[in-house]
């Protein structure tokens, strides 16, 4: 296994101001929870709010591992020590400056937070280093990631003849493709072959199964399908913090443990989230509101045409193949299983602000991962193909990450 961190682009000049600062180990997951919270409340696009959280726990991960030299650095990163930092400040002000830049119109609710939180540590020489410690990491990470394409103009060329209506909602992201990642060496890395022909055997054993479970009227989906269609609607971030959290507030845990380990995670979601929507733009397939209406002329016998089909839920306005859901369930339950490695794994469970239930739990990785995967074919967006597709993209993409980040 590669035993290096991933690198920051450029060189990273942090003053440390000792190397042994002492924080709890939930000041990471503590700073997970409000960053959701402040981020969700923006309501930005999924993409762009898990390029955030990956921003603030590497600026995090990077403030205080500069002063622990817990893990190994890239040699890129230059330190210099002078004197002890608390580790707690470093990270709370890596999370405000990281916060602050991205999201200008959440400053005063960023600005409350931060005052509250740094507030609960005392005052002194250690505290106003980890601050300095904390904002030059968040500045660097942000001004190596200034250039990474999230900022790049929306130009797509919605497909058309001339004279010809066509719906005028321009599809989410489009420019995601064009990303730098953190991890990968290119967006196409993992991406996969094309979706099933639409004269296949899986293709009508894919567009039948959502047409029966995924409609809105649907007499053959359970209650408990349902639900589980609901409690996955959601897609921001902290619907899967909870679960990384389950890990994070284990027994015996430490902070730069489970800085890594959130650096580790949304630094590989981010990712994920770059190759699925390169893969999206590359196929341009038709989501099943659109192939059920049309069941008519996709030349396959075994597909009959709904003119009135409805999903549960709302259709994303991207391409259907393959799911962004499953890639992030299999990135992170793929992290989670190697930061565990032969430890007993704990009860999972996260929260959804789309379910009418109360939270779900799992006893292992792969039993969320498979429900993630059926919510969606419950939720009428996502066929079975493109479940498994994703799901094996983002093992492809966890273990990357954990090669890269989880070596102790």
């Amino acid at each position: 296994m590669n035993k290096r961190v991933n690198p920051l682009l450029g060189t990273l000049l942090v003053l440390v101001i000792g190397t042994s600062g002492v924080a709890r180990a939930d000041v990471v997951t503590e700073w997970n929870i409000k960053g959701g919270e402040l981020i969700s409340a923006a309501r930005p696009l999924t993409q762009q709010a898990s390029r955030t959280m990956a921003l603030a726990h590497t600026s995090a991960y990077e403030a205080a591992n500069a002063i622990t030299r817990r893990y190994p650095s890239s040699n890129r990163i230059r330190l210099e020590a002078k004197s002890e930092a608390s580790v707690e400040a470093a990270i709370g002000a890596a999370h405000c400056a990281v916060l602050g830049r991205v999201m200008p119109t959440q400053q005063a609710a960023i600005d409350m937070a931060c005052k509250a939180a740094l507030g609960k540590i005392a005052d002194g020489a250690a505290k106003e280093a980890g601050i300095a410690v904390g904002q030059q990491a968040a500045a660097l990470v942000l001004a190596a990631r200034d250039d990474d394409g999230a900022g790049a103009p929306e130009a797509y060329r919605p497909a058309t003849t001339a004279g010809a209506y066509v719906p005028t909602t321009i599809p989410a992201t489009t420019m995601w493709p064009q990303r730098k990642p953190w991890l990968l060496a290119s967006a196409t890395q993992f991406r996969p072959g094309p979706p099933p022909a639409l004269t296949s055997e899986r293709w009508a054993r894919d567009y039948n199964e959502i047409k029966t479970l995924g409609g809105r009227a649907s007499a053959q989906r359970s209650a408990e399908q349902t639900e589980i269609a609901r409690f996955w609607e959601t897609t921001l971030p902290p619907i899967y913090h909870g679960l990384v959290r389950s890990v994070a507030e284990m027994p015996g845990r430490d902070v730069m443990r489970n800085a890594r380990l959130f650096a580790a995670v949304t630094q590989a979601i981010d990712d994920a989230l770059i190759a699925v929507f390169d893969a999206k733009y590359h196929y341009g397939f038709w989501r099943p509101i659109t192939a059920i209406r049309n069941g008519d002329v996709d030349g396959n016998d075994a597909t009959e045409r709904d003119p009135s089909w409805t999903p549960l839920i709302d259709t994303p306005m991207h391409p259907e193949y393959p799911c962004a859901h499953c890639i992030q369930a299999a990135t992170i339950g793929t992290l989670l299983q190697a930061e565990l490695g032969r430890t007993a794994a704990p009860i999972f469970s996260t929260t959804s602000p789309t379910a009418t239930a109360g939270p779900r739990r799992w006893s292992s990785t792969e039993a969320f991962v498979q429900e993630v995967g059926n919510a969606r074919i419950y939720d009428g967006v996502h066929y079975r193909n493109s479940a498994e597709v994703a799901i094996a993209m983002g093992r492809r993409i966890g273990a990357l990450a954990a090669e890269r980040f989880l070596t102790d």
